[in-house]
């Protein structure tokens, strides 16, 4: 019997099966690699002075866990890069939904997973399993549907109301200065912030509002929104520090660690510093750090930075963050190469979540800016959170197939 012929490709599956773009794939496996080196050395001594449950002495617990789901992620990665990125356009209000019914989970008691009496986390069943933070879904949530809306705004006709109200006057002229138009963003914009800054995870809402702002200026909103919008944002941050002794306490302790006990509030800064001065140029060598043992707090966190410059010194360090550099100018250079606008407006606002949160995780650990308790991507410990980063990246991927190719002259 002849063989069955097979199916002729539509136009849509051969656009999604196109090349991907293997210099920021690489660059992501590459980061990713050091990463799990870095995180076995910084972690090996904490894990074997742990006694609690599920850590046991166990000094591979936290690389072999994060390795795990490292593969995982790696895999999600691939099958996100196979799906056809305009799939996302439908998708996105069913995630933002998703991820604001998460958000509001972490506010039930029993279902929460609150650590320290702060409700940032989930069990992955909600009974049981590893944590997650719900806010790492919502970032690209929001990037996802303010992409998915505004990529159709350049086809859009402006609203008209009648003249002969003085209501119908005001709504034209609410209309013309672009102000109706972002009444649906500043909506979900209340409402995921929100729900993120009263788990409480101001940094977590720093790097939804980021990835939202991202967007929403490449797509072409007036500059004079952001600069309004940012002079408020300023003002609340300023209220803040006028009526919260925790907002003050953390910018006293910024702007003068010098006069904050180490032993109260300053350690950890300190701590983080003296392993950077110790590094050196070329640091101490690969696993030798001193400072993780059990002086710089939970290094295999939040200040895992620390670690690498003092084991891989200066040189190491800039080395690194040139590696970010690269993925983050090709994720940009993807941008400007999507096949359209909802694929460029999507991977700036990923792609500029990641150098945000690179920026305040390393700026935190040097003082350059008040601790934020972010961590470092594709360092950090975090399984879940390292699924979804690989995940985004997949996503970046996915629209990299797409890019047309150069005409031939």
């Amino acid at each position: 019997m002849a063989r069955k012929a097979k199916r002729d490709l539509t136009m849509e599956e051969q656009l999604a099966r196109g090349p991907l773009d293997l210099p920021f794939l690489m660059l992501v496996l590459l980061l990713l690699g050091i990463g799990l080196v870095m995180l076995f050395s910084a972690s090996y001594y904490t894990a074997y002075r742990d006694s609690k449950p599920p850590v046991s002495n166990n000094p591979y617990f936290y690389i072999t866990r994060q390795a795990l789901f490292a593969a995982a992620g790696v895999a999600a990665m691939y099958v996100v890069s196979r799906i056809n990125y305009q799939h996302f356009r439908w998708m996105a209000p069913l995630i933002l939904g998703g991820s604001i019914v998460l958000l509001i989970l972490c506010y039930i008691p029993g279902l929460n997973a609150p650590i320290n009496d702060v409700r940032r986390w989930l069990k992955i069943f909600l009974v049981a399993g590893p944590t997650y933070q719900p806010s790492e879904i919502a970032k690209v949530a929001v990037v996802l549907f303010f992409a998915a809306r505004l990529c159709k705004r350049d086809t859009e006709h402006k609203k008209r109301f009648t003249k002969r109200t003085g209501t119908g006057r005001m709504l034209n002229f609410l209309e013309k200065i672009g102000f109706l138009e972002l009444v649906p963003y500043g909506v979900v914009m209340a409402v995921v912030l929100g729900l993120v800054v009263f788990e409480p995870h101001v940094s977590g809402a720093l790097l939804v509002a980021a990835g939202a702002a991202a967007v929403l200026l490449v797509s072409g909103i007036s500059l004079w929104w952001f600069i309004g919008i940012g002079g408020l944002g300023a003002a609340l941050v300023g209220i803040m520090y006028v009526t919260t002794s925790y907002v003050q306490r953390k910018f006293y302790i910024w702007l003068h660690p010098e006069l904050v006990d180490p032993q109260d509030g300053g350690y950890q800064f300190w701590q983080g510093i003296y392993s950077i001065a110790s590094g050196g140029l070329l640091g101490r060598g690969l696993g030798n750090s001193n400072q993780k043992y059990g002086f710089v707090p939970e290094p295999e966190n939040d200040m895992i930075f620390s670690i690498v410059v003092e084991e891989l010194g200066l040189v190491g360090a800039l080395l690194i963050l040139f590696l970010f550099s690269m993925l983050i100018l090709r994720g940009y250079w993807i941008a400007l190469h999507a096949r359209d606008k909802f694929g460029m407006l999507t991977t700036v606002g990923i792609i500029t979540l990641l150098a945000a949160q690179v920026f305040l995780n390393i700026g935190v650990i040097t003082g350059l800016i008040p601790n934020t308790g972010i961590s470092l991507p594709f360092f950090s410990y975090g399984g879940t959170a390292l699924m979804i980063h690989l995940a985004e990246m997949g996503i970046i991927l996915s629209i990299s197939r797409q890019i047309p190719a150069p005409r031939k002259d």
